[in-house]
């Protein structure tokens, strides 16, 4: 479905502004901001509901090569103290 919308110019500059800042096509990150929307008015209000939402996403169990997540967030960690001390 094709939409012509015409936006008040402070607001396609915003817009615009945030796309390039995420280098994505200005009509590509006007589809993500709507397709979040109902994240946005119905968020999740308990640390369950957040994961069911996680879940449902797919961000949960996203990484099945990470086999204990404490060992790995701990090796990350490691990293980066080391970039910066160097």
């Amino acid at each position: 479905m094709s939409i012509r919308l015409d936006l008040p110019l402070d607001l396609e500059n915003e817009l615009s502004t945030e796309a390039l800042r995420l280098n994505l096509p200005l009509s590509e990150y006007i589809l993500r901001i709507l397709s979040v929307r109902t994240v946005l008015s119905n968020s999740p209000q308990t640390g369950a509901d957040l994961v069911a939402y996680w879940q449902a996403e797919g961000v949960i169990n996203s990484r099945p090569d990470i086999i204990d997540s404490q060992v790995h967030a701990r090796h990350l960690r490691q990293e980066a103290e080391a970039r910066t001390r160097a």
